[in-house]
């Protein structure tokens, strides 16, 4: 883990100013104390990235369970009783990993997956481009919702955004955003050290004494509403008055364990999402032990439940962030952790003079990675089995949010499964032969009840005095509501003076009588 230290903690360091403000902003849309931020990305980063199998995936507070927290906070009344929901949460997340529910994420369709990635990448770009120009009524931990807790939606922010320039903002958000895009694309061909040192985190050391020199003057001064804001400790020993602790007096009320399943679930498939897309993203192609995952979540929420913090997901924005700034081994998402631990107790007022504009420029080219355009053209040539789904996802993020957009992609990718299994049920075709209407019929591998409506209208719709020459020679599993219907055609059949030609890997048959003896010979044969 340690021999690649010169690519983590780079890439470590990057990840953490992304983390930061989201830590903060996430607490902020929760309802919840600024504190439980940190404390769950300080417990993400060092406790979960410790015990994970992810190689580059980073866990923290997740936006996508911000509403949920902030509806739990108010319904139990009390902040320490939705702690020990967390902790009870933690404890489903490990039995979850026990039952090994880990394997769902390998139920979602790759074209949801790319969806969530470039939905993701979009929403972020647009989220970003009023903290870019300085317009900061939104928290950061809004980013995944269309609409935010200022009443703004992601496409008003930015419409208001002309009358809301902060002119010192915008000059350190451009020149982060040039300077980052001059390191990756110019100076990083050139030299190894510009591979060694991230552009980003030159950008916001930058962006960071340019504010310092801004302050100095009216005009371009930035005020703290536009500066990363951390809690400021007057000494360390404080922080034991500013920890929030769980209450267990009513644990087991129906409340706390309906929120603590809700708050489990939501993480669980939230985190098996973001394991199998970060998987996708890592240039080694990794596979993270899903239930492991699982147990490391569980863990990790029950500890930052134990002191104070939120529920604790893998997140793609952080986890994305620090593929893209070359990580190679966990050892920079727990290094991020220790480093938001030190920006507590150590730093905070150095890195409230962070503005947030250089954040966003950072975040914008995460944005652009992640929805790079030639995707779209990528899932277009694949058809529209895939580009469909994918398409869905993409809007309902950017419209809704996370969560809704992974369900519409999933409901619009069993939709297209039953199309498909509609449409490839059976080979058709007609000719004529000495007069007389032959249709030959060839049926697919595994014929279901899915297939019920298009063989049953092919079969009754042949017009008579036809041949019928059944194939099923290929066919390995025949539903049984099939060979019902096959059976009330040969009754039909005889009526309509339609002669059947059946062929199975046993031979022909002519004018078969019944299906249900041949269907049962056929199961014991397979």
């Amino acid at each position: 883990m340690f021999k690649y230290l010169k690519n983590d903690i780079p890439a470590s360091i990057v990840v953490f100013f992304v983390a930061l403000p989201l830590c903060l902003g996430i607490a902020l849309a929760s309802d919840a104390p600024p504190l439980s931020g940190l404390i769950a990305g300080i417990i993400g980063g060092i406790f979960v990235g410790t015990l994970s199998g992810s190689r580059i995936g980073v866990s923290g507070p997740a936006a996508g369970l911000a509403a949920i927290v902030a509806v739990a906070i108010a319904k139990l009344g009390s902040f320490e009783l939705f702690l020990s929901a967390v902790v009870l949460a933690g404890v489903i997340q490990i039995i979850f990993g026990f039952l090994k529910m880990g394997v769902i994420g390998y139920y979602f369709p790759n074209s949801v997956i790319k969806g969530m990635l470039t939905g993701i990448g979009i929403i972020i770009i647009l989220k970003q481009i009023p903290h870019f120009f300085g317009y900061d009524l939104e928290a950061e931990g809004a980013d995944s919702f269309f609409w935010g807790i200022s009443g703004e939606n992601t496409f008003s922010a930015i419409a208001h955004v002309i009358d809301n320039i902060t002119l010192g903002s915008l000059i350190i958000g451009i020149l982060g955003l040039l300077l980052i895009l001059l390191w990756d694309t110019i100076l990083a061909k050139k030299h190894s050290f510009f591979k060694i040192i991230q552009g980003s985190l030159v950008a916001v050391f930058i962006g960071t004494i340019l504010q310092i020199l801004f302050s100095k003057t009216k005009d371009l001064a930035i005020e703290g509403k536009h500066l990363v804001e951390i809690p400021v400790l007057k000494s360390i020993s404080e922080i034991d008055t500013i920890l929030r602790f769980p209450d267990f007096s009513n644990i087991f009320t129906s409340d706390v364990i309906i929120i603590a399943f809700t708050l489990a679930f939501v993480a669980s498939i939230e985190t098996i999402l973001s394991v199998e897309a970060t998987d996708k993203l890592d240039p080694e192609k990794s596979i993270t032990p899903p239930n492991r995952e699982l147990f490391a979540q569980g863990f990790g929420n029950i500890l930052s439940g134990l002191i104070g913090g939120l529920p604790i997901t893998q997140v793609i924005v952080r986890s994305s962030a620090n593929v893209q700034s070359n990580a190679k081994s966990k050892f920079s998402a727990i290094f991020h952790g220790v480093l938001l631990l030190l920006a507590v107790l150590v730093i905070p007022s150095l890195l409230n003079h962070i503005p947030k504009s250089v954040l966003a420029s950072v975040l914008i080219i995460v944005g652009f990675k992640l929805a790079k355009p030639t995707l779209f053209k990528k899932m277009y040539n694949l058809g529209w089995t895939q580009f469909v789904p994918f398409i869905v996802t993409i809007l309902v993020i950017v419209l809704k949010d996370l969560l809704w957009g992974i369900g519409a992609g999933l409901i619009v990718g069993v939709i297209v499964i039953l199309v498909k299994s509609y449409q490839n049920s059976l080979f058709l075709n007609i000719k004529d032969s000495d007069n007389k209407n032959v249709v030959e019929m060839t049926f697919a591998e595994e014929i279901t009840f899915l297939n019920k409506a298009s063989i049953q209208k092919e079969l009754f719709s042949l017009p008579d005095n036809c041949r019928l020459e059944l194939d099923i020679t290929k066919t390995t599993y025949l539903d049984y509501d099939i060979v019902e219907i096959l059976e009330d055609f040969v009754v039909q059949a005889r009526n309509k003076n339609i002669f059947i030609h059946l062929k199975s890997e046993r031979g022909i048959v002519d004018n078969p009588k019944s299906f249900i003896e041949f269907f049962k010979l056929k199961k014991k044969s397979h």
